[in-house]
């Protein structure tokens, strides 16, 4: 088998210009930071309530006095882990609120927004449509088309 170093020197018996692995791309993007440190805590916290839980188990099978006060510390850590997973999934949530939104040309409000850009570009350059003259408010004593006509004495 052939190998070469990452230094770029080939090793006992290698071909120059075979490489000793190829890196491929990861099938999803690594989590953020925060959202990966949440979930190594609750992965944590989980291993170590199922394992409290499996030996108070076994303890109160045996009959052992230790079964009581380990069964009450799952029982806590069933809480802890429930925090921690739920923590996981808020904390997930708020960095794509804070930091996930994706402004792609492919996106439909920027779709929409264009559309909408080109709609007002085409009422600006259409020619503009013909004015009426305002309607003339009847003044008074003169007539209005109400029934019945002005009496023509101004009161």
């Amino acid at each position: 088998m052939a190998t070469k170093y990452e230094d770029g020197t080939a090793g006992p018996g290698a071909s120059s210009g075979q490489a000793l692995w190829v890196d491929q791309d990861a099938g999803r993007r690594r989590m953020p930071d925060p959202v990966r440190e949440s979930a190594v805590r609750a992965v944590l916290v989980v291993a170590v309530t199922l394992t409290i839980a499996t030996i108070a188990f076994f303890l109160t099978v045996t009959g052992s006095w230790l079964a009581l006060p380990l069964a009450l510390c799952a029982i806590a850590g069933t809480v802890v882990a429930t925090w921690g997973v739920l923590d996981v999934m808020i904390t997930r949530q708020t960095w794509n609120q804070r930091y996930g939104v994706v402004s792609e040309p492919s996106s439909t409000a920027r779709g929409r927004r264009r559309e909408r850009r080109r709609a007002r570009r085409e009422v600006r350059s259409a020619p503009p449509m013909p004015r009426r003259p305002p309607e003339r408010i009847p003044g008074r004593g003169e007539a209005t088309g109400i029934w019945p006509p002005a009496s023509g004495t101004g009161r």
